[in-house]
């Protein structure tokens, strides 16, 4: 019996005793090409000499001095870093640390707070997020994500937040409306959201820009984002952008919100920005945060004992420089560009796949029960999780999630491969999955 409380009690797990390249191998010898990097974390592999002898040079040096009290130069530039490399607007920001994306949500939230209370607006408590959406597993976090399934049996304990619709394009969009017509229309729910609810009473809005797990890796349509921000920028109202899984390069810029041509108040960011070598997680804090703050407390109101971690920092800095140093985010172009080619001839016609969506190397395949009606799986027959059985037989790793289609029902497959990935290793990711589908649907 394992005394490790894991995920399931009841399931056997392979023993993974180590890492080659973008292969995990468990006790036994066997190989697992790993296509999703967990949850896309390990953007650069499981075995980057670079980022260990960074991690192994500072634990010999310096590992941990308190924050309340010390700063450490490590931490300092990976702040300088992602300042200088933040969406245009973003300004004179400043960064915090955390140990997990979730953590850095309830940072997000409370320093959103904290700024509209500083400014001498206390009645700004209102949070608008979408549905459906993912931004963490802490009561603050899981209150804003608007994921049915995973709420459900903490419902009492979540703050109250509200929800508008999440740009879901495969199932949202009217048969003749264009992808602008359809994104100005999603955006302004915001705008009437706001206004039903009054203005002066919302401090937020969270929404990812390329949406994760909860509805397998959604571009935004154009302009929408412009818009958001203009509706924020009238009615006083943060934005919070979630960078946790789609951020530090996953999508093709290392801040996914760049391609979108806008800034946003804060952004959190998590998973690749430590590619799995340590646990670390950011909050970036925008020159307007910044100064409201300054000119009020001039205090952080949030405080963790492993902010700054000399170790997690100086790990997280030596994976900016493998991406820059090799030009990693070109590569991550252009084998997205090969993935999606793949996946779109393998599994475009296929009768229980009806949507192929990402960007980056960032993509899913929603798999239903009638593609001509989009009509999902029944939740209980676990599609997507059969398939990640199927892809595991043959030596792969996908990421299965259930419930975009209303938060219960809805199969998709995530993949998220390491930004390292050879044309060879994105042509067997894309037909092993491919197989994987075949095999299940057809015992279905």
């Amino acid at each position: 019996m394992s005394h490790v409380l894991r995920r399931s009690l009841t399931a056997a797990q392979p023993s993974i005793v180590g890492g080659e390249g973008p292969y995990l191998i468990d006790d036994t010898g066997k190989r697992y090409l790993d296509a999703c990097g967990g949850a896309a974390v390990s953007s650069l592999g499981h075995d980057n000499k670079a980022v260990r002898d960074a991690i192994c040079a500072q634990v010999n040096t310096l590992a941990f001095a308190h924050t309340g009290l010390f700063t450490n130069p490590w931490a300092e530039e990976l702040s300088d870093y992602l300042v200088a490399q933040a969406p245009e607007g973003t300004g004179e920001g400043r960064v915090m640390y955390l140990g997990s994306g979730s953590e850095a949500m309830e940072a997000a939230l409370k320093l959103a707070r904290q700024y509209h209370v500083e400014r001498g607006e206390p009645e700004r408590a209102h949070i608008i997020a979408r549905a459906p959406s993912y931004h963490g597993n802490t009561l603050g976090a899981l209150a804003v994500s608007g994921h049915a399934g995973r709420r459900a049996p903490f419902a009492p304990l979540l703050i109250e937040t509200q929800h508008i619709d999440a740009t879901y394009d495969y199932r949202l969009r009217r048969d003749a409306e264009t992808p602008e017509a359809f994104g100005l229309r999603m955006a302004n729910q915001l705008r009437e959201r706001i206004e039903a609810l009054g203005p002066e009473t919302v401090a937020a809005f969270v929404a990812e820009p390329v949406v994760g797990a909860s509805l397998g890796t959604q571009p935004p349509p154009p302009g929408y984002f412009k818009r958001i921000r203009e509706i924020c920028d009238t009615y006083g109202v943060l934005y919070i952008a979630d960078e946790v899984m789609c951020g530090m390069g996953r999508t093709g810029s290392l801040f996914a919100l760049s391609q979108e041509g806008i800034c946003a108040d804060i952004t959190t960011m998590a998973k690749g920005l430590g590619a799995g070598y340590q646990p670390i997680a950011a909050v970036l804090a925008s020159e307007r945060i910044c100064g409201g703050i300054l000119a009020g407390s001039g205090k952080l109101w949030n405080g963790h004992t492993y902010m700054s971690h000399a170790t997690a920092t100086a790990g997280a800095m030596a994976v900016m420089r493998e991406i820059d140093d090799r030009d990693l985010l070109a590569n991550v172009r252009a084998r997205g560009a090969q993935l999606a080619d793949r996946l779109h001839a393998r599994l475009g016609a296929h009768p229980h796949v009806g949507n192929i969506r990402g960007r980056g190397l960032f993509w899913s395949t929603e798999l239903v029960a009638d593609r001509s009606t989009k009509a999902p799986f029944d939740p209980s027959l676990n599609v997507a999780g059969r398939v990640l059985d199927a892809t595991l037989a043959r030596g792969m790793v996908c990421y299965p999630a259930q419930g975009c289609a209303d938060g219960t029902a809805g199969d998709h497959t995530l993949l998220a491969p390491c930004f390292t990935s050879t044309e060879a290793e994105i042509d067997l990711i894309a037909e092993t999955l491919a197989e994987a589908v075949d095999e299940v649907t057809r015992r279905i």
